[in-house]
């Protein structure tokens, strides 16, 4: 993170079947080693997956996991005399993005199942429903902000 200036964020081009950036963007977040056409086919299998245990299109499932699982507030440790205090700060919308498909896939790849799409279509159907292992890591992080708002007012 530079001390001045702006970040230039890389522009994703959109993915194939379902012309979506965040698709994409979830993509390459999946990818390991290079390997972008395996990602692509287990995300798409999560959603055939997703698409035939809920009979909705699996982009609004996507979405709505995303939209739950992304945090609203986080704490940033800063020091005020000597002393490192957990300041809440509201988070950005690429933040919030970037750290719902981070945990998404984590814990993803923590669940008990066979194959990574079941694992992550199972993980993406709970998140939607406002449950599973990626709610309570945002709720988490809430408490977490939620306790020390004493010091919101070291905000920068």
């Amino acid at each position: 993170m530079p001390r001045r200036g702006q970040v230039e964020h890389h522009v994703v081009a959109p993915d194939p079947k379902y012309n979506s950036l965040i698709v994409a963007q979830f993509i390459n977040r999946v990818m390991e080693r290079g390997k972008k056409v395996t990602a692509e086919r287990l995300i798409y299998n999560a959603f055939a997956i997703i698409e035939e245990k809920t009979k909705k299109p699996p982009m609004e499932i996507f979405e709505t996991a995303l939209r739950n699982a992304g945090p609203s507030l986080e704490v940033k440790p800063r020091r005020v005399g000597g002393a490192t205090l957990q300041v809440p700060v509201e988070v950005s919308s690429v933040r919030r993005n970037a750290l719902a498909m981070r945990w998404l896939i984590a814990n993803s790849r923590a669940r008990a199942g066979k194959t990574f799409a079941e694992k992550l279509a199972g993980e993406l159907m709970d998140t939607a429903a406002n449950q599973g292992a990626t709610i309570k890591k945002k709720e988490e992080v809430h408490k977490m902000a939620e306790s020390n708002r004493a010091f919101a007012h070291y905000r920068w």
